[in-house]
C-alpha cells in the first residue's frame, strides 16, 4: 500500500510545487495514500477542505476540514489508545499515557500528513493561496485528522484502525519515541522542586509573522534569572526549546554550587 508511495516521496521536490487541483487527480491520489476506492467523496472533500475557501462564499462554516477534525481527534485518541495499550502488555499506565501524547500532538501529525503529501490535495482559497498554508504544520495536524474521521464514517472503526496502524508502522519508529525525552518542561519542573527552587517562568519575547505560521520567541526564568530560550511556529515548541537549554545551563550551575 506504501510502497509506491515510499518512493515517490524520497524523489519529490518542493511539495508546494505539485499541488493538484482536478478533483479527479486528487481523488485518484487519495486514493492510493488510503488503498481502497472511495465510492462518496463528500466526506473527503470536506476533509481536505481548508477554512480559507470560505471567503469565496461557495461553503458555509461547517463544510470545510474543522468539523471533521474534532470528530478525527477523538477517533485518532481511540485507535492509539488501543494500538499502545495491545502492543505494550507490560506497561503501565503512564508509560502508556506519555507514549499516546507523543503519537497524538501535533508536530506527530503533521509529520504523518507531510509523509503522505496531504499538502498537494488541500484546498484552499484563492486570497490564501501562495501563503504557505498547505505546509503549515498546524494546517496539516488538523488535515490528517480530518482524515481519520473521513475514514470512520465511510468506512468505518475497522478500516480506520488499519489505515492509522499502517501510516504508523510506515512512517515511524514507536521504539525510539517511547524512550525520547520530548518534554522538557516536565524535566525542568521536576529539577527546579528536587533543588527546592521556584516554579520556571515562560515569557514571549516577540511573535512575528502571519496568523497561520507565525514564529515565537521564547524566554524561561528561575528566579528571576533567564536560563534558555528558544524559538518556534508555537509558543509550546517555543517552550519547549527554551526549557532544554535552560536545564542544561541550570545543571551546570547547580553542579559548580555543589
Amino acid at each position: 500500500m506504501f510502497q509506491w508511495l515510499k518512493s515517490k516521496f524520497q524523489k519529490a521536490a518542493d511539495p508546494a510545487s505539485y499541488t493538484l487541483v482536478n478533483k479527479d487527480d486528487r481523488l485518484k491520489f487519495l486514493e492510493e495514500i488510503l488503498g481502497f476506492e472511495i465510492s462518496d467523496f463528500t466526506h473527503y472533500e470536506r476533509a481536505l477542505r481548508h477554512r480559507s475557501i470560505i471567503d469565496g462564499d461557495q461553503y458555509e462554516n461547517y463544510e470545510t476540514y474543522e468539523r471533521l477534525e474534532f470528530l478525527g481527534d477523538a477517533v485518532l485518541d481511540l485507535i492509539i489508545t488501543e494500538i499502545i495499550f495491545d502492543r505494550y502488555p507490560s506497561e503501565d499506565e503512564g508509560f502508556m499515557t506519555k507514549l499516546r501524547a507523543k503519537l497524538v500532538k501535533g508536530d506527530t501529525l503533521s509529520k504523518l500528513a507531510g509523509k503522505l503529501e496531504l499538502n498537494r490535495i488541500l484546498e484552499i482559497g484563492e486570497r490564501a493561496k501562495g501563503q504557505g498554508i498547505e505546509l503549515s504544520k498546524s494546517v496539516l495536524s488538523d488535515v490528517f485528522e480530518s482524515l481519520v474521521a473521513a475514514i470512520y464514517l465511510t468506512e468505518g472503526y475497522k478500516t480506520t484502525y488499519r489505515f492509522v496502524e499502517k501510516v504508523i508502522d510506515s512512517f515511524l519508529d514507536l521504539k525510539k519515541i517511547s524512550i525520547t525525552v520530548d518534554n522538557f518542561k516536565s524535566v525542568l519542573l521536576e529539577l527546579t522542586q528536587a533543588n527546592k527552587l521556584p516554579l520556571p517562568q515562560y515569557r514571549v519575547i516577540t511573535e512575528s509573522g502571519p496568523g497561520h505560521d507565525k514564529t515565537f520567541k521564547v524566554a524561561v526564568s528561575v528566579e528571576g534569572d533567564d536560563y534558555g530560550t528558544g524559538v518556534g511556529k508555537s509558543k509550546k515548541q517555543a517552550e519547549q526549546i527554551a526549557a532544554k537549554e535552560a536545564i542544561k545551563h541550570l545543571e551546570s550551575k547547580l553542579q559548580l554550587s555543589s
